[in-house]
């Protein structure tokens, strides 16, 4: 299976880890490279970067999610994007977690202090769904082990109960179709499957949930006329979620816009199709060689294994790149992979 990223791409060594940071395509690096030089000569003049580019990297983000671009906010991280949410839950609140989630996902709400954070495994956590639960807070899909959560069940049972429910789908914006639409809150660290440079994160709201939030960083990229209120207090607030917008990272935007614009071309449901047959095939070649992955429902590009920790070495010393978390060896495909790379990665590991 060839690879769907064609000339963009030009990894030199076997990368399967994509779950800990994706790779730029030769676009994104180069409108970063132009930036950057021209914030060294002076050219561009005022500024340091294009609120245009912020805007395209939100709208093609927006269309990538299933959602209008008014309803999504632009930031750096997604710790930051969940602070905001964890800031709007009332005092004794429950919010209910996966046991063993990604830790930006749960710490802004735990450091309050004055919450009621309660755990389940992640196989549960539809059925633990109670009428005092004010908040669902969970992956798409685990970092640690690549599962996938049952994203219906947890929102019937978050409506079921008045609850909100909050998805992080950094680990799978990109590979995974999403509905951003169907949850109050999503958030997206952008440096993963969606290619972008560090410091792009996207975090949508529905209409509603809107007014649950309080703007408690905004500035003057907050107001609804952008230039128009930069000394003083903001006087109008932007009626899109532009007003929970973060002051961009301009280099990671310039590149992001890019990034965002490739997967778009190429489609998610292709990139979906490409990414779970190399996983499945890397599976199915850990089991021949008598190692058992973690169990996931459905399809994940994602794979992690128990037992291959001590192994790590050698992969990376054969410059296959895989990471280490939770005690698995995880491996991740992505378009810029190929049946190649799934086959060096099992040679290594097969001795």
């Amino acid at each position: 299976m060839d690879t769907l990223g064609g000339a963009e791409f030009a990894p030199d060594m076997t990368y399967l880890n994509t779950s800990s940071c994706g790779l730029l395509p030769r676009r994104a690096v180069t409108a970063v490279q132009e930036l950057a030089e021209a914030n060294a000569t002076g050219r561009r003049g005022e500024g340091a970067g294009s609120f245009e580019s912020v805007d395209m990297a939100r709208r093609t983000f927006a269309r990538l999610a299933g959602v209008p671009a008014e309803r999504v906010a632009a930031g750096g991280s997604v710790s930051v994007h969940v602070g905001l949410i964890a800031a709007s839950i009332p005092t004794g609140a429950e919010v209910l977690f996966a046991e063993g989630d990604f830790s930006s996902v749960i710490t802004p709400f735990v450091v309050r202090g004055d919450l009621k954070p309660r755990y389940v495994p992640l196989e549960k956590l539809a059925e633990e769904v109670r009428p005092d639960t004010a908040l669902v807070a969970f992956s798409a899909v685990q970092s640690a082990d690549g599962r996938i959560a049952d994203l219906d069940a947890v929102r019937a049972a978050a409506a079921a109960h008045g609850a909100r429910t909050l998805l992080d789908a950094s680990q799978s914006a990109g590979w995974l179709p999403l509905d951003a639409g169907a949850y109050d809150y999503t958030v997206t660290g952008g440096f993963k499957f969606l290619l972008c440079p560090r410091g792009t994160s996207f975090l949508t709201v529905t209409e509603e949930a809107q007014d649950s939030l309080v703007p408690l960083h905004a500035g003057w990229v907050s107001g609804e006329d952008l230039y128009g209120n930069t000394y003083g207090p903001v006087e109008r607030l932007a009626s899109s979620a532009r007003r929970f917008d973060e002051p961009p990272a301009f280099l990671s935007y310039h590149g992001a816009e890019q990034s965002l614009a490739l997967l778009e071309e190429i489609g998610i449901e292709t990139i979906h199709a490409h990414d779970t047959a190399l996983a499945a095939r890397f599976r199915a070649g850990l089991v021949a060689l008598g190692h058992e992955p973690v169990p996931v429902a459905g399809e994940s590009a994602i794979v992690s294994v128990p037992g291959l920790e001590h192994r790590h070495p050698d992969l990376r010393r054969a410059l296959v790149a895989v990471s280490v978390r939770a005690g698995y060896v995880r491996a991740a495909f992505h378009l810029y992979n190929s049946t190649a790379d799934v086959d060096r990665a099992l040679d290594v590991l097969a001795g």
